[in-house]
């Protein structure tokens, strides 16, 4: 199964991609761009992170035959993110 941020929901296919932990070894469960040194690297809810990932869309639809839409890709946050360890309640 993919590794993808729990935070973010980024695909991490390498270690290169992991956050790290305050002792400096990687996290398994966020990415480098939301977690460093044991810290989420952005104070923010669960729906500011998604309008910050929308903004990285034109590259998530590179090479796609049917691009998505801004608001398919929110749709799709809105449903995924909640299971997604960072925002569960």
């Amino acid at each position: 199964m993919e590794r993808i941020c729990q935070s973010c929901g980024m695909p991490m296919p390498s270690d290169e991609l992991l956050g790290t932990n305050a002792d400096g070894s990687h996290n398994n469960d966020y990415c480098t761009y939301c977690f460093q040194q044991g810290e989420f690297t952005q104070d923010c809810t669960m729906d500011e992170m998604i309008l910050h990932c929308v903004e990285f869309l034109d590259e998530f639809n590179k090479g796609l035959e049917k691009p998505i839409t801004r608001e398919e890709a929110i749709a799709m946050m809105k449903e995924a993110f909640p299971e997604f360890k960072r925002w569960k309640k």
